[in-house]
């Protein structure tokens, strides 16, 4: 279990693709042991923030910094977990979370299945799983690292409403009891007040709302403040449109 959280501070980031530009001067702080969540219309640069901070991306301008230290290679104290499991399917369970580690790393690999778990179907291929199931195994690989920094870009997106449920359940308990630092990037508003401590917008490139959210854990749904929450996040959204469209 790691011992060392993640600070992560983002100093006027720009990212732009053949002249279009994505992030535009962003600027954000998250503290170590934070949940934090990332929210925004299609295309308003969620996954491109996320990819920057795991380093799989350089920034144009600006700078990112990992505890103090500037980002500019691969973000080795991170992982990342994305929509679709990205699972071998030739690799059993078990085979699917060794990767990248030592041959001797059995009993870790076992731990972690074992947290999600799954550890009676490391001896299954991705194939026999539901997704709920393949998505446990993608978590499993992250934790199995150890990670003091843990990316989640829209990891629950594909799952039904109450597998996705038990899923941001499941990620809340990982999340207190292994001592890292979360930011989940969702197009689910719900999803983000449910988990996270803060939950920022992001609209033309830049923060335009940065929201605590007070309520204690495990999150109500029936809450009159929970609803609350949800509802100014989603008239910040989607100005005009109508809110309920964005909620799973």
């Amino acid at each position: 279990m790691p011992e060392q959280k993640s600070h992560v501070l983002l100093e006027n980031v720009k990212k732009s693709y053949t002249n279009r530009p994505v992030l535009k001067g962003l600027d954000l702080s998250i503290k170590k042991g934070e949940f934090v969540a990332i929210v925004g219309k299609s295309g308003c640069g969620k996954s491109t923030l996320l990819r920057l901070i795991a380093g799989l991306e350089g920034v144009n301008e600006g700078s990112i910094y990992i505890n103090d230290n500037e980002l500019n290679h691969l973000n080795e104290q991170a992982r990342i977990m994305f929509q679709d499991g990205r699972l071998l399917p030739w690799k059993k369970v078990f085979d699917n979370v060794c990767i990248g580690l030592p041959k001797d790393a059995k009993e870790k690999v076992v731990q972690a299945l074992k947290q999600v778990g799954l550890e009676e179907r490391m001896d299954d291929y991705p194939a026999k799983l539901s997704g709920g199931q393949q998505q446990r195994v993608a978590l499993a690989r992250a934790l199995v690292h150890d990670p003091s920094l843990l990316l989640l870009d829209e990891p629950l997106g594909a799952l039904d409403a109450l597998t996705r449920i038990e899923m941001q359940d499941l990620i809340e308990a990982l999340w207190k009891k292994n001592n890292f630092t979360s930011i989940l990037v969702t197009h689910d508003v719900e999803e983000a007040v449910s988990l996270a401590d803060r939950v920022v917008l992001i609209e033309n490139g830049t923060i335009s709302l940065d929201q605590v959210i007070h309520l204690p854990r495990p999150r109500q749904r029936s809450h009159p403040a929970f609803t609350m929450y949800i509802e100014e996040i989603l008239g910040r959204i989607m100005e005009h449109k109508q809110a309920k469209d964005f909620v799973m």
